[in-house]
């Protein structure tokens, strides 16, 4: 993957929306032989050649839609739309492992575990609610299942922990117990928000991956109406 590509999806006066590629960190990092490694937020400044600001992130090994504000007065909207949960949002994943249950909600308190981990408690302190849909593969790829996950909070590792508490930690997420893959099979696959008394919703499937058969990338063309379907209840109080 050649990460100095940077596909733009939609681009507006006040914000540009673009797929961040998995394996690639949003802010620079410093590599063991202390050598530094440009971000995925400072490798779009630079692809369009002007001052962007950063209105929400993914995790390094999650791939998916974007957006970044051309200005402070859009970066401001955006991080207010964010804060007040106004920006729907969906995620594919997959898992070798058969979840607890097919569909239905995941919520609990966030709290802070070794490792730069996270764990799911029966606490309401930092509450995160997941709601989710599962679906089996077909037998061209035995054994993994494919989840469309609606998160209503938006915390640090949110989706990571609440599949390993459903037991179907993600495909080639080691930090959570997933099974080695050539990628961490997390993506941002849909964004649903009003900017500027304008509807915009977008949906962009995953591209890089082994696992993304044409059979899963089937699927996940079916589900171009995610937010329109009859999502469990949160039941949050």
């Amino acid at each position: 993957m050649c990460f100095n590509q940077i596909k733009t999806v939609f681009s507006a006066t006040d914000f540009y929306l673009v797929v961040k590629p998995a394996g690639k960190g949003f802010h620079d990092e410093v590599l063991p032989n202390e050598r530094r490694q440009q971000g995925f937020f400072n490798l779009c400044c630079e692809h369009f050649n002007e001052k962007l600001f950063p209105v929400h992130r993914l995790d390094k090994m999650t791939s998916g839609l974007m957006i970044l504000a051309r200005n402070q007065e859009a970066a401001a909207k955006f991080t207010a739309l964010f804060e007040q949960k106004l920006v729907e949002k969906l995620y594919i994943a997959m898992s070798d492992k058969k979840p607890k249950k097919k569909q239905g909600s995941i919520i609990g308190g966030m709290q802070k575990a070794r490792s730069s981990k996270w764990m799911l408690t029966k606490s309401k302190d930092n509450l995160a609610v997941s709601r989710f849909f599962s679906w089996g593969i077909s037998s061209e790829q035995p054994g993994l299942r494919l989840f469309l996950i609606k998160p209503e909070t938006g915390k640090t590792h949110q989706i990571r922990v609440a599949l390993k508490s459903l037991g179907s930690p993600i495909l080639g997420d080691a930090l959570y117990g997933g099974r080695p893959s050539d990628r961490g099979y997390l993506h941002a696959f849909a964004l649903k928000f009003v900017f500027e008394d304008k509807n915009y919703e977008f949906y962009e499937p995953p591209e890089q991956g082994v696992h993304y058969s044409e059979a899963v990338l089937q699927q996940v063309a079916d589900l171009d109406n995610g937010f329109e379907l009859n999502w469990p209840k949160s039941n949050r109080n």
